[in-house]
C-alpha cells in the first residue's frame, strides 16, 4: 500500500470520528428538549406548581373516593422534625379539604426553610389543586419554634378514575444560608 492511500484511508477515518463526535455533542444538546418531551407524554417527573390554584367549584363525585397520602421528609442536615397531622385520608373528588403540618426548629437558633412539594403518580400533579400551602414561600423558625402550617386542596374530578391512591410528599431544606448569599 503506498503512502498517499495510507493517507487517504487516514484522513477518511478523522473526518468520521469527527462527524461521530459532532453527532455526540448535538445529540448531547437534544436530550433536554427530547427528555422534556418525553416527561409532559407520560407525567414521568412531572413538575408541581408552587403558586397558589385559584378557588373555584368543582361538581362533587360523592360516588368516589381516593385515598390522598402524606409524606414528609427533611432534606440531610435540616434541623427540623417535621410531619402530617394524619397519614393519609379519604377524599371526594371536587370537595375541599384541609390538612394540618406541624414544623418544629431543632437548633439553638434561627432558620429558613422551604418545602418542596412533589406527587406521585405524576400524571395527578395537575389535577391536586392548592388553593393555600405553606410550600408557597420560605418558613421562617426563631429558636426552638414550632408552627403548625395548613394546605388547603381540592382533587379536580377530572381525575381519570384510574387512580384510586394519591401521594403528596413534601421535603423541607434549610435555604438560611441561601436567603443571606443573595441579599
Amino acid at each position: 500500500m503506498t503512502e498517499s492511500n495510507q493517507q487517504k484511508k487516514n484522513t477518511g477515518l478523522v473526518v468520521k470520528l469527527a462527524l461521530i463526535v459532532i453527532g455526540m455533542f448535538g445529540f448531547g444538546f437534544a436530550l433536554v428538549p427530547l427528555y422534556d418531551v418525553f416527561c409532559d407524554i407520560t407525567g414521568v417527573n412531572a413538575k408541581v406548581g408552587v403558586e397558589a390554584a385559584t378557588a373555584q367549584d368543582y361538581a362533587i363525585d360523592p360516588n368516589r373516593e381516593i385515598t390522598l397520602e402524606f409524606v414528609t421528609s427533611v432534606n440531610g442536615n435540616t434541623p427540623l422534625r417535621f410531619a402530617a397531622e394524619i397519614a393519609k385520608m379519604k377524599v371526594i373528588p371536587g370537595k375541599s379539604y384541609r390538612v394540618n403540618f406541624s414544623a418544629e426548629n431543632l437548633a439553638d437558633h434561627g432558620m429558613i426553610g422551604q418545602a418542596i412539594p412533589s406527587i406521585t403518580p405524576g400524571l395527578a400533579t395537575k389535577y391536586l389543586k392548592k388553593t393555600e400551602c405553606f410550600c408557597f414561600s420560605q418558613q421562617e423558625f426563631k429558636a426552638g419554634e414550632k408552627k403548625i402550617m395548613p394546605v388547603q386542596f381540592v382533587i379536580d374530578p377530572e381525575l381519570s378514575e384510574k387512580y384510586k391512591s394519591v401521594t403528596l410528599s413534601y421535603t423541607f431544606f434549610d435555604v438560611t444560608a441561601d436567603k443571606y448569599r443573595n441579599n
